[in-house]
């Protein structure tokens, strides 16, 4: 789906545990022109991240992803999603437990819902996890930006602990795996 609102890219909205984890992945993709940390999926208007830690919220930490679908599709956006968190288990990623650590997905189109139902399929019949993918895919609710704090966290925190233990070991497999897809560096 292109949205026009989005200067003519793509928007992608990924929730995978924290999303500082899922941030920092996706800002060194090719062809992702931004990516936003916040909240969806809830029952309250612009949630602050404290309601949205004590879980009663209903909202999921979740990523915006804009993105160019000439550079990098859809599909390959999932991809990358899906090998860098744990879409087994319910309400928890690592450490981190509660709803608003789901793994969802909200779509932003019928094409987009498909896709995301047919990637899981397919990583079912290839039995690439150990246990059933348990990731919502629901659409997409209103996007709330996360605290001017929590953008580009890892970037600004490479050293604060839950970055050198969790972020910069999911970067290395983002890394290994999906090479061709890393932005240069120039």
């Amino acid at each position: 789906m292109t949205d026009m609102t989005n200067n003519g890219k793509d928007v992608a909205t990924l929730g995978g545990g924290c999303f500082w984890c899922i941030e920092a992945v996706f800002q060194h993709v090719q062809g992702v022109a931004s990516v936003e940390s916040g909240y969806m999926g809830g029952k309250h208007p612009d949630p602050s991240y404290e309601a949205v830690c004590t879980g009663m919220s209903g909202h999921a930490e979740v990523v915006q992803v804009t993105f160019d679908s000439t550079v990098i599709s859809y599909r390959e956006v999932l991809e990358i999603f899906f090998a860098v968190h744990d879409p087994t288990t319910l309400n928890r990623q690592g450490n981190d437990t509660g709803t608003q650590y789901r793994s969802v997905i909200f779509y932003h189109s019928p094409e987009q819902a498909a896709t995301a139902k047919a990637v899981m399929a397919t990583l079912t019949a290839d039995n690439v996890f150990p246990s059933p993918i348990v990731t919502e895919v629901s659409p997409a609710q209103p996007f709330y930006a996360a605290e001017a704090y929590h953008q580009e966290y890892f970037i600004r925190n490479p050293a604060q602990p839950y970055c050198a233990y969790l972020i910069v070991p999911k970067l290395a497999k983002f890394r290994q795996q999906f090479v061709s897809k890393l932005k240069s560096t120039s």
